[in-house]
Parts: structure tokens; sequence; C-alpha cells
């Protein structure tokens, strides 16, 4: 559990400059920081082309939820925190069903690397 929520603070603080660049209507923000996260994850879980586009995508939609989230519930942290975890855990889903078991291990193994590099 806490491993979800420390990949869900790790990627907040990898979005939190997007809140506000989303609701001026940036896509390009948003397609450039999917971009870079598909490019990190395929450099450590080796994607193929099909995975690679697969996970651009929701890599994209992932990061539009979380800006139009912390838009919508600004006034509410606790409601924040709940949709993100269920942001978080539709992601973790939709990985799981995009990549290989070997992948899935070496994405797990990253991100709790990545996680643990955020924490100190």
């Amino acid at each position: 559990m806490k491993k979800s929520y420390f990949a869900l603070g790790l990627i907040l603080s990898l979005s939190a400059p997007l809140a506000t660049q989303a609701g001026q209507g940036n896509d390009n923000v948003l397609n450039s920081r999917a971009t870079t996260m598909t490019r990190q994850i395929a450099s450590k879980v080796k994607l193929s082309e099909g995975q690679y586009v697969k996970v651009r995508k929701l890599n994209l939609q992932m990061l539009t939820a979380v800006a139009d989230l912390k838009a919508q519930y600004a006034a509410d942290p606790a409601a924040l925190d709940e949709r993100m975890a269920e942001v978080q855990m539709h992601y973790e889903w939709d990985m799981a069903a995009i990549l290989w078991p070997t992948q899935m291990m070496a994405y797990n193994q990253a991100k709790s690397s990545m996680t643990a590099l955020s924490i100190h």
C-alpha cells in the first residue's frame, strides 16, 4: 500500500506544474511530459513499438486526469487523495494489461527504485 502512495506521490510531483498549465489548455506540456515518462519507462522495461504507443497514451490519460482532479478538488484535499488513488489504481491495472510479466517485474522494480530515490 505504501508503494502505491509513494508512486502516486512521484506522479504528483512530476505533474504538479501541469495542473495550472493544463487548465489553460496547454496540451503541448502534457504531451511532452507523457513522452518523457514513456521514454523513461521504455528505457527500463524495453517496450515494443506497440507497447510504447499504448503506454504513452496511458501516461497522457493519467496526466490529464491528475491535472483535472487537481483543478476540480483543489478545495477538498481528502476527496483529491481519494480520486488520485483511484487514478493510480486504474493506471497500474492498465499497465499490467499492456506489459508482459517480465516487463511488469522490471517496471515494478524501476518504480520502487524511483520512489526510494524520491523519499531521500
